[in-house]
């Protein structure tokens, strides 16, 4: 199953390459940056007529012209006289990787002046007494809190992200999403200080688990479950509140640096304020350690380290949540035992706030942070919104992460990209019994690659990922390599087609082929998949390999390698397209194993003959055009692989320009049986 020989070639020119481009292609693209201010007077009461030509909005210093204004006043929402409403927005949420691209926008007239709330329950780092806290808290809102503007959703994270129940007025339907959320259910364990044993309750344990890695990985989980809520709700205009009920968040390093900022990242482009909350409550700490946990080591106790150690370890699982706040626009509720602070916090922000949308004046996407400052014209008022957001980043500013991280999304999306031109061959030869080898051929035209001057050299790079999935979607193998260009004059190249190709060890079965390739110039995608069976050949009649067909032979690599297509030190470079010059050579390849041995033996011989018989004709249309000699086998030529292998040669020359089908004829005459594979090709001038 280890991906085998690799190497690079460049082949002809595709055939529709020309005709399948347009004249003229137009792209538009209107990215409107929106920023929620909360204006206040002195007495901290709700201003509402403030006009948008009383708002001036700058970003990095620079004044930027407001192209949208919207006030939303959510108290002026009257109880629904149609009884309670449900919004179909979260759905069933999947990985970035997995998500289909937006749908059509709700209605945003049946939102205006509505209050979007997400509870979002961490079930995966909450004990059962915590999770009995932040439901009763939920229940209490509903019942006494929730205004009739409050449309309010709620999500759950436990061994994946669950929607329990998507934006509705419904009470009932809130309470029993919330009263499914059992206690039980928590399957965290409290993260605290790892690696020493000094402060530690003495267990009588040998030593205490370092959860380091445990904890890089389990943080980067609870945030991508948060980027993941926020790219659902992305479509939907308006301010959005999410509540996040946990007992911390322990980052370690700067393991989870990039998922937390592509978190808020993801948060301020969906005009989703984050409001965390601490749901462990006012904590006492006690010096000498609780009453119930065994007696600590060593002199902390008495020095004070085990109160530091208590104190850092608090803070240091409250930082990432104040983080979260901050930065989208929301609250930390910390050190408090009001829980339902956080619901009369959301309501009064999101009571009456104005919308500013602007086109930034800044177009380079070089995804660093643009600090925004919004100011109004009337004296004595208090704004609050949020600071800042992060610019899109291209490709050439996007970091390695980001870079392996977008491959490997589009490896699992179940859409195919086609920004870069992919072609994809392969097929499969018998090493052994239910062993086959399987080559694998891609091929990009090489005007799609850009190519840098370096030197005395132009030079590019490709990044070519694959896998190769079973029935049952199951990875079964896997590629990753990166090709390099260092080429003298890249116009040739660029009137070629660029070929990369590898092969995997399959047994017998069907699968599911993947393959993606990028060029690193300006991160252009394309995707391509396929089906592929390889074949019991145990119960054929007569068993045979797929058919190659190409036009070049080239050295081959100084490295054994399983590929029959190598073979006295060259090998053959398949033929993707099928697309061969009149003045090219044919190469035809393929095997027939076990074939039958005829029955009378000459007394000198040692062992039976075989008799194999081949030739291939070529038919425009139904008329034969050409036909090869017949040859004609006796022995095995690879008798390790119980093998006979045919490597034909056609000059094309014998074949006028134009689309031909080849059919390979192949008869076992001992056995009395035969096949005749066929395959299409195109003769060029």
């Amino acid at each position: 199953m280890l991906a085998t020989a690799l190497c690079f070639v460049l082949t002809g020119t595709l055939p529709a390459q020309e005709s399948s481009q347009t004249p003229y292609t137009f792209h538009a693209r209107s990215e409107v940056v929106l920023v929620n201010v909360t204006a206040r007077d002195k007495k901290g009461s709700l201003v509402r007529d403030l006009t948008a030509d009383d708002f001036t909005v700058l970003e990095d210093g620079k004044q930027q012209k407001v192209a949208s204004f919207d006030i939303e006043n959510t108290d002026a929402v009257p109880e629904p006289a149609a009884g309670p409403e449900q919004i179909n927005v979260l759905g069933p949420l999947k990985p970035r990787a997995e998500a289909k691209p937006a749908e059509a926008q709700p209605a945003q007239l049946a939102l205006k002046d509505r209050r979007l709330l997400i509870l979002f329950f961490d079930l995966s780092a909450m004990q059962p007494d915590e999770i009995d806290r932040s439901t009763t808290a939920a229940l209490k809102y509903v019942d006494q809190q929730m205004a009739p503007a409050d449309l309010v959703s709620v999500v759950s994270l436990g061994s994946a992200v669950r929607v329990e129940q998507d934006f509705t007025s419904d009470r009932a339907l809130l309470k029993q999403a919330l009263n499914r959320l059992n206690p039980s259910s928590g399957a965290g364990f409290e993260e605290g200080s790892t690696g020493t044993t000094e402060g530690t309750p003495d267990t009588g344990q040998p030593f205490t688990a370092d959860d380091t890695e445990y904890n890089v990985f389990n943080t980067d989980r609870r945030l991508e479950a948060l980027r993941t809520v926020a790219t659902a709700v992305s479509r939907i205009e308006q301010k959005k509140s999410l509540i996040y009920f946990s007992s911390g968040m322990n980052r370690t390093g700067i393991e989870n640096q990039s998922e937390l900022r592509a978190a808020i990242n993801a948060a301020v482009r969906a005009n989703l304020a984050i409001y965390s909350m601490d749901i462990r409550g006012l904590q006492v700490l006690v010096p000498g350690g609780e009453a119930q946990s065994a007696s600590l080591r060593g002199t902390s106790p008495y020095s004070g380290r085990a109160t530091l150690n208590a104190l850092n370890s608090n803070f240091t699982t409250q930082e990432t949540l104040v983080t979260l706040a901050g930065d989208t626009g929301g609250r930390a509720i910390l050190d408090t035992n009001d829980f339902g602070q956080v619901f009369k916090r959301v309501q009064e922000d999101t009571s009456t706030y104005y919308m500013l949308g602007y086109h930034s004046s800044n177009p380079v996407r070089d995804g660093k942070f643009r600090r925004i400052v919004v100011q109004v014209r009337r004296p004595g008022l208090k704004l609050e919104y949020r600071r800042g957001y992060y610019a899109p980043a291209d490709f050439q500013h996007s970091t390695r992460e980001d870079r392996e991280l977008q491959l490997d999304q589009e490896l699992a999306s179940d859409l195919p990209t086609t920004d870069l031109p992919v072609y994809l061959a392969t097929g499969y030869f018998r090493l052994a019994d239910n062993k086959f080898f399987v080559p694998v051929s891609l091929v990009v035209p090489g005007s799609e690659i850009p190519f840098t001057h370096g030197g005395d050299q132009d030079k590019a790079t490709l990044d070519v990922v694959g896998a190769v999935t079973d029935e049952n979607k199951h990875p079964f193998a896997s590629l990753r390599d990166t090709v390099k260009f260092n080429v003298r004059g890249s116009q040739e190249v660029r009137r070629k087609n660029v070929q990369y190709n590898s092969g995997f060890v399959l047994p017998a079965s069907k699968y599911h082929l993947k393959f993606v390739v990028r060029e690193n110039q300006s991160g252009r995608l394309g995707s391509f998949e396929t089906d592929l069976i390889v074949p019991e050949l145990k119960t054929a009649p007569l068993k045979m390999s797929s058919v190659v067909l190409a036009s070049q032979l080239q050295p081959a690599a100084k490295r054994r390698s399983d590929n029959p297509l190598v073979r006295d030190g060259s090998e053959l470079i398949p033929n993707v397209t099928h697309v061969f010059s009149s003045g090219q050579h044919l190469y035809l390849y393929y095997e027939v194993y076990d074939p039958a041995r005829q029955a009378a033996v000459k007394a000198a011989e040692k062992q039976q003959e075989i008799r194999l018989l081949t030739n291939v004709a070529f038919f425009s249309g139904k008329v034969k055009a050409y036909e090869t000699p017949l040859v004609e086998a006796q022995q095995l030529n690879v008798p390790d692989r119980k093998a006979a292998v045919f490597q034909l040669d056609v000059p094309l020359t014998s074949l006028k320009p134009g689309f031909y089908t080849c059919q390979v004829n192949v008869i076992d005459d001992a056995a009395g049986r035969f096949i005749f594979p066929r395959l299409a090709l195109l003769v060029r001038q």
